[in-house]
């Protein structure tokens, strides 16, 4: 299904909240999962001597901590409800060049501009409850835009792992990364690897980035894998089935292997070889916003409209 921002907000096709299946009646078991829990701390404030003290730079930062505990513990909009939340949400961030070209500056801006819309995007996912985030970061096909675009992108990458490296581990983010890293400087391939290792316990939300990515390719290299395992005895070929072909898909490494929700930005209306497989009952919003100035208010747009759906899996519903 659908949704289109320059459409009506309920589309002919979409129906009562009432009818939409719940989070535990949308769960896929899957082989290699892993239960994902919300994990907070409380702020502490200072003490001396088991005393909280009482001079004005320490009220001044109880009043700081208070704020972020606020922040931390901030409520679902009331227009959504939490029982009809995605499990996991995939984007296409488009629109990092346009967004540069409108304003007179080098796409290197827009890109820059785009990775703090995504930050943000992964902040709102960890406290709405958003299980799973997937954004397509860099397609294989992106190979063959000019080299002075895609350094700086490798760069970026590279300084947003850094950057944001303490805060994953701290507030429970699991990154993972997909797509074939072989054409990745070394630099960024042992950057990501050692991203994955120290967060893969974190179960708050899983971040999946798709870099150097292909759906295609996705698809072939699992036809490859199960080929292998036929041909050295593992599997007999009537044994492959739809259930073989997922475990071996790039997305094998979540318990939540397929979006509920894909959002794209920019207007464009195609996925982009992005998840070919994982997409096929995933519902489609495409938002008429460049990526930069994709936000909350957006974000919420879309929730919205995935939730007055009323997902069939094929089947007619009465």
């Amino acid at each position: 299904m659908i949704c289109l921002r320059s459409l009506p907000l309920v589309p002919l096709e979409l129906k009562s909240p009432l009818s939409f299946r719940t989070r535990a009646q949308q769960h896929h078991s899957h082989p290699f999962s892993q239960t994902l829990r919300s994990h907070t701390e409380p702020h502490k404030t200072l003490t001396r001597g088991g005393t909280a003290t009482t001079t004005a730079a320490n009220v001044a930062l109880s009043e700081h901590n208070d704020l972020n505990a606020a922040e931390e513990e901030e409520p679902l909009p009331s227009e959504l409800s939490e029982e009809l939340m995605p499990n996991h949400v995939a984007v296409i961030m488009d629109g990092n060049g346009r967004w540069a070209k409108q304003r007179g500056l080098p796409a290197s801006a827009g890109h820059q501009a785009g990775a703090r819309s995504l930050r943000e995007l992964v902040e709102i996912c960890c406290k709405w409850g958003v299980r799973v985030l997937t954004v397509f970061a860099f397609s294989y096909d992106n190979w063959i835009r000019p080299k002075v675009e895609v350094d700086f992108l490798m760069n970026l990458f590279e300084r947003e792992i850094k950057s944001q490296m303490q805060k994953f581990v701290s507030e429970g983010i699991r990154i993972s990364v997909i797509g074939d890293s072989s054409k990745l400087p070394e630099t960024l391939q042992k950057l990501i690897s050692d991203a994955e290792e120290a967060t893969k316990d974190n179960s708050r939300i899983q971040f999946i980035v798709a870099v150097s990515y292909s759906g295609k390719y996705d698809i072939v290299q699992a036809c490859k894998s199960l080929a292998r395992k036929v041909k050295d005895g593992v599997i007999q070929l009537e044994d492959i089935s739809e259930s073989l072909v997922e475990q071996e898909l790039e997305t094998n490494c979540t318990e939540y292997p397929y979006p509920d929700l894909l959002i794209r930005t920019s207007g464009e209306l195609r996925v982009s070889n992005f998840l070919l497989w994982q997409l096929a009952y995933t519902e489609f919003f495409f938002a008429k916003e460049l990526w930069p100035d994709f936000g909350k208010a957006e974000f919420v747009e879309a929730l919205i409209s995935f939730q007055q759906r009323q997902r069939r899996y094929g089947a007619r519903l009465s």
